[in-house]
């Protein structure tokens, strides 16, 4: 919200020498959050001055119409002999009154001014536009041209109120009473102490009989419509230029007289309005829900469908307007462009100032994708006792600049309602902000923002209808709170008992991320939101469990209504955005929740506020949640290793991804059993199925390998990405990480090399494993360190395993028989399990 100071002054008699910066001071210690003060004109330096065109000449031969004008300047200029000036604007004529700047000044951005030869002449000066002296858009697209009753010679800088300070507020959601100058002013006028001349108490006539008909339908989403009727308004008149700066100021950018009369109340008083011609409407104006599939056409251009759940203004052609959005194309109210091109301009106007449900409105903007000023108000909350005092103030505003006349009837639909009432202690606030307070500092401060309080120990506060968000005792608090001042509240650090620190659980999701770091992964968090269409992307089956999602009642984006069940969908988007910004050579990994539905779905209680929940409605909210556990992911693609003066470098592949995996099972102290698999998103035959044991039995925890091209391609991927995806509770329930000191023997190691030839289908974990048990307690370590095919050699079908064995004994020197016997052993133990032989 940007509030002029020049405008605040109207209402709060603020002291003459406070500043922009002052005010924001004042503001920001009351709650508001005024992020910038913006000073206008601040680098503005005459003479600027109201001229008249007398002549104007076109001059040939450029590429672009250039016109040599002469401008009577009065005696600005020192002589009075007219100015002589170069342009090339066109929406000016010969005796149009115009802003000029002279030479000698400086105009916004440091730009001076002086007299300059272009296009074969002398140009003394410049025929301004609003962009050029900082106003922003009139809606001309060129030259400012004034009133013809504008005074010759008069300084431009007061006349456009070129000079000020403009207030910036982030105005929260709560505070829909703070996006009008009205709200704005209550708050300083509070702050400083200083009496507040609410615009908004002006006298109102009653309603009557006599008004345009209303028929509203809908009073749950409805409850206050005002309509008045403003006939005989000159088609000539236009927005006084008082009236378009403040627009402008505000950061809206004027249209016509009749609109911009009902943006500069709405600014003022916070309660949106809409003008219709009432030439344009037929019959009675009624509120209702659309019907399923109706169309109209908004103010914007738009033809939009309607929803069965959308508030519509209607005459008896159908929805003329969304109700508390945006008007409708068919009452539009024509300007006075319009008029001077041979149209009907309006000149009788029925004025609305209606109050709608704030849910039912923010739902229609979101579902039409359309923000309006005026919605962002009713979302927020609107005054609705100010409606009939903002539509009698445009209506004496339109009567007043536009020579109109108000129609004597007045209509005035209001669906019954009584004020809300809080009960709260008096001591309520002390307790919440740990000072004391006393009850005249509450009862006083609870009346400053309006509110009306009885009653002693127990205060009775009726809350002032421009404050819908005050709807509890803690709302009370706060307010009190704030206006005494946030940072007069006593700062006391907690205390935490001594000797806890991080759990195990947080102990090793650290580990992980510090390893995977360590082995050059990039930490990637993603949201965990996702679209159902990936799982097809990512090749799941139809009955695979991860398409069984956790959908969202309120999503924040449309396209992605359901929680992940697994990490891999983000991590390859944010994969597949670096790797199109240029980042080819990738490895990212992440650690989080997945969300899996529960079998039995359940509707969660309401937990109580005044006290801790007990153990029991804990667990009872916790049963109706979805099962979330920690999983952990790794992609990768191009490089692994740089190639360089070392060397070749070499490609990322899915030995990587196995390896990543491997390191996050270390880091858990789980030996993992490493065997072919085939699941989802990776190719058949470059996946690794990773098996944990816990409590005996054994679990699948994870995949890792290369991933399919088809996958690739549906997700736009680089070639040959690769993935790696592990169950992180899992593998906690399954490992020991207790830290375990390495034996080291004093004894040499005796390594012996085997091997040996199996089938091609064969895995080399069940050779491995074998190997390991046959070789017995001597053995060290295991390693492959060659593969070998060659159908010639061993045979169609068959491949060569070759290992080193290292066998080391703790309380000797092995000799060569017994190593050899522990090898034979092994390979014998293979044979039996896997049918390898010795390769001769």
């Amino acid at each position: 919200m940007r509030v002029p100071l020049s405008w605040l002054r109207e209402y709060v008699d603020l002291p003459a020498t406070e500043t922009g910066r002052d005010v924001q001071a004042k503001l920001v210690s009351a709650g508001l959050e005024v992020e910038t003060v913006e000073h206008l004109g601040a680098d503005l330096k005459g003479p600027l001055v109201v001229g008249q065109v007398l002549t104007i000449e076109e001059l040939e031969g450029f590429k672009k119409p250039i016109r040599f004008c002469t401008v009577d300047v009065s005696t600005a200029n020192g002589t009075g002999e007219p100015q002589e000036i170069v342009c090339g604007a066109r929406n000016f004529a010969v005796g149009d009154k115009v802003v000029v700047v002279l030479p000698g000044a400086v105009l916004p951005g440091g730009f001076a001014i002086a007299a300059r030869k272009t296009y074969g002449k002398t140009s003394h000066g410049m025929i301004c536009s609003g962009d050029e002296l900082g106003m922003g858009d009139d809606g001309s697209h060129g030259i400012i041209v004034l009133p013809p009753e504008t005074e010759v010679g008069k300084d431009a800088i007061e006349l456009l109120e070129l000079v000020d300070e403009v207030l910036d507020i982030a105005v929260t959601a709560n505070r829909g009473d703070c996006l009008s100058i009205r709200g704005v002013a209550r708050e300083a006028a509070i702050a400083y102490g200083l009496p507040l001349r609410d615009p908004a108490l002006i006298d109102v006539p009653a309603p009557n009989a006599f008004g345009y008909p209303v028929q509203v339908s809908e009073p749950m989403g409805c409850d206050r419509f005002t309509a008045r009727t403003v006939t005989g308004l000159s088609p000539e008149a236009r927005s006084p230029i008082w009236l378009k700066r403040r627009l402008q100021k505000v950061g809206m950018r004027p249209i016509s007289l009749a609109v911009d009369v009902t943006n500069y109340v709405m600014m003022e008083l916070g309660q949106p309005l809409h003008a219709y011609d009432r030439n344009l409407v037929q019959g009675t104006i009624g509120v209702r829900r659309a019907a399923e599939g109706e169309r109209i056409v908004t103010l914007d251009g738009v033809t939009r469908t309607l929803h069965a759940e959308d508030l519509v203004i209607t005459d008896d052609r159908g929805p003329i307007g969304l109700a508390g959005v945006m008007g409708g194309a068919d009452t539009e109210i024509a300007d006075h462009d319009a008029f001077e091109n041979g149209g009907n301009a309006t000149g009788d106007v029925v004025i609305e100032a209606a109050h709608f449900d704030a849910v039912s409105i923010a739902r229609t903007a979101r579902r039409h994708k359309l923000s309006s000023e005026a919605s962002r108000r009713f979302e927020r909350g609107v005054d609705p006792q100010a409606a009939a005092a903002a539509a009698q103030r445009t209506v004496d505003l339109l009567v007043l600049l536009a020579g109109g006349t108000a129609d004597a009837g007045v209509t005035e639909v209001i669906a019954p309602s009584a004020p809300h009432t809080i009960s709260v202690p008096a001591n309520h606030p002390d307790q919440v902000a740990g000072m004391v307070y006393g009850r005249e500092t509450v009862v006083r401060r609870l009346q400053e923002i309006g509110c009306d309080v009885y009653g002693q120990d127990e205060l009775i506060v009726t809350v002032p209808s421009w404050r819908p968000d005050l709807a509890a005792a803690n709302d009370l608090a706060e307010e009190v709170i704030r206006l005494e001042g946030y940072e007069n509240l006593p700062s006391t650090l907690p205390k935490p008992p001594s000797g806890r620190g991080l759990t195990h659980r947080q102990r090793l999701h650290r580990r992980v991320g510090r390893a995977l770091a360590g082995a050059g992964y990039v930490e990637a968090p993603n949201y965990p939101f996702v679209s159902e269409q990936v799982f097809d992307q990512l090749g799941l089956d139809a009955d695979d469990p991860a398409r069984r999602v956790v959908r969202l009642t309120n999503p924040l984006n449309d396209e992605e209504p359901a929680l992940r069940t697994s990490l891999l969908p983000g991590l390859l988007a944010a994969l597949r955005r670096n790797d199109g910004r240029g980042s080819h050579d990738l490895a990212l990994f992440e650690t989080g929740l997945v969300f899996l539905p529960r079998e039995e779905q359940g509707v969660a209680g309401q937990p109580p506020v005044d006290r801790r929940p007990t153990d029991e409605e804990l667990a009872s909210l916790d049963a109706v949640l979805p099962e979330q556990p920690r999983h952990v992911a790794a992609v990768l693609t191009g490089a692994r290793e740089q190639a360089g003066w070392w060397g070749r470098g070499r490609p990322a592949d899915w030995a990587d991804a196995v390896e990543a995996a491997r390191t996050v099972a270390r880091e858990a102290g789980v030996e993992l059993i490493v065997r072919k698999g085939q699941y989802g998103p990776w190719h058949p035959g470059r996946c690794a199925e990773f098996v944990a044991v816990v409590d005996g039995a054994e679990r699948v925890v994870g995949h890792a390998g290369e991933l399919h091209p088809r996958v690739l391609k549906a997700l736009s991927l680089p070639a040959r990405t690769c993935a790696m995806e592990l169950d992180l509770d899992v593998l906690e329930a399954a490992g020991d990480d207790t830290p375990r000191a390495p034996g080291i023997s004093a004894f040499p190691v005796a390594t012996q090399d085997v091997a040996l030839v199996v089938d091609g289908f064969v895995p080399h974990a069940e050779v491995e494993a074998a190997l390991r048990e046959g070789a017995g307690e001597l053995l060290e370590a295991i390693r492959l360190f060659d593969v070998y095919e060659n159908a010639e050699q061993l045979g169609d079908g068959r491949k060569s395993l070759a290992y080193a064995l290292r066998f080391r004994a703790g309380d000797r020197t092995l000799t060569v028989d017994e190593a050899s016997a522990a090898r034979d052993a092994a390979v014998a133990l293979a044979g039996e399990r896997t049918g390898a032989v010795l390769r001769g």
